[in-house]
């Protein structure tokens, strides 16, 4: 024993590591950081809900209070972790640790300490945008752009900290860490619907824009997770905890009123707009998780590349095959009731009229070469996600 505890904090040695964690649970802070970035989304979809049911009528609205929360929380937390294993070091602790600018610290909590700034500074730039400038007219802006990179950072973060901690423990002693690693991938596909809502309307699920944005975005984390977790059918549950969270606001916010604060109002609503019903993804991941399960146990370049051809086909084939028809059904008659709530998320400043009801862009319907497209770039996403959680396997900092 006394041999291992003579390593350097520079230095890193994995039999010390796995005896401290053997030791005890999983940390206070893994806990307290996956948790708080779990209101970034719920706040973001709040907050689409706010605009459109009652207007921008203070910064400080709880929507926003949450979406800041889910930054400033972890960043905290990471904050005081670097200072104790800078000023009040265990010198085993030390030893999963890496030096930035003198200080000490898990790679996953710079990652947070960088994106919790980035969310604060967006804070002022989004205040100033709406002044200037009015309501957004697309979520995609300048300051929010800003806020999505900061919320991916903390929530990218937190993934890390909670891995560097699942790979270093005994392999009775993951069960936590296991779950927790579900959660943070979960969050983080929450936050890609989020930032793709224009994209994913009912509306727009037969053209060639809404699988190319699907294709090239979302199987990554669904893939990240069927490769680092040590749970089975990572990515089915992973999809599962995305479509409760967005269901789970589709029936609560028409619970509560609402009223429109600014002009023009052209849909006068009286209770909170609900967000769009969730993408089927359940079905599209329990495809990866079957691939991932027969296919993807061994690794390689050339294995991983031809495994990232067959995700990418088997992602566009299933959600085609689940996500075509069902647009339909939410557009009929028969989803307008408050389990779907098929034509409720239109806010006031919304021209009700045949559109609602209708797909949109019917010159860019999905055809044979926007299909291979959008294969094509679900496939490089594909490939990105086994290399990136092939690193994260190994992840020990």
């Amino acid at each position: 024993m006394s041999s291992q505890t003579d390593v350097l904090p520079g230095q890193f040695a994995t039999p010390v590591q796995s005896r401290v964690v053997k030791a005890v649970g999983l940390p206070w802070y893994c806990y307290a950081v996956a948790l708080a970035v779990a209101c970034v989304p719920i706040g973001a979809l709040w907050d689409i809900s706010w605009h459109l049911s009652i207007g921008r009528d203070s910064f400080w609205n709880p929507a926003h209070v949450m979406i800041y929360t889910g930054g400033t929380i972890p960043g905290f937390v990471c904050g005081w972790l670097v200072l104790k294993n800078t000023f009040w070091p265990d010198l085993l602790e030390s030893a999963a640790t890496v030096r930035v600018w003198g200080f000490r610290g898990p790679i996953g909590a710079w990652l947070v300490i960088w994106g919790a700034f980035m969310m604060l500074f967006s804070a002022p730039f989004d205040n100033w945008w709406h002044n200037a400038y009015g309501l957004d007219v697309q979520i995609i802006s300048p300051p929010h752009t800003i806020l999505a990179l900061g919320t991916y950072a903390t929530a990218i973060g937190a993934l890390l900290l909670v891995l560097s901690w699942q790979n270093r423990a005994a392999a009775d002693n993951r069960v936590a860490a296991n779950i927790l690693v579900l959660f943070a991938c979960g969050v983080l596909v929450s936050q890609v619907t989020v930032f793709i809502t224009e994209k994913s309307y009912p509306n727009a699920q037969h053209g060639e824009e809404f699988y190319g944005v699907c294709c090239r975005m979302l199987p990554l984390y669904l893939i990240i997770a069927a490769r680092v977790s040590q749970i089975k059918w990572a990515a089915t549950w992973v999809s599962l905890m995305y479509m409760l969270v967005r269901m789970a606001l589709i029936w609560i916010l028409p619970l509560f009123p609402a009223h429109p604060k600014l002009a023009p109002i052209y849909n006068p609503i009286t209770h909170m707009a609900p967000p769009p019903f969730p993408l089927l993804l359940v079905v599209p991941a329990f495809g990866i998780d079957l691939i991932m399960q027969t296919l993807g146990r061994q690794r390689g370049f050339w294995r991983d590349t031809g495994l990232a051809v067959l995700l990418g086909v088997t992602f566009f084939t299933l959600l085609l095959a689940v996500q075509w028809p069902f647009s339909n059904f939410m557009l009929s008659e028969a989803s307008r009731n408050a389990f779907f709530a098929g034509n409720a998320m239109w806010g006031y400043p919304d021209r009700l009229g045949d559109w609602c009801t209708q797909f949109w862009e019917s010159d860019k319907q999905l055809g044979l070469r926007s299909s291979m497209v959008a294969i094509a770039g679900g496939a490089v996403v594909s490939r990105i996600a086994l290399w990136f959680g092939n690193w994260l396997s190994e992840v020990k900092r």
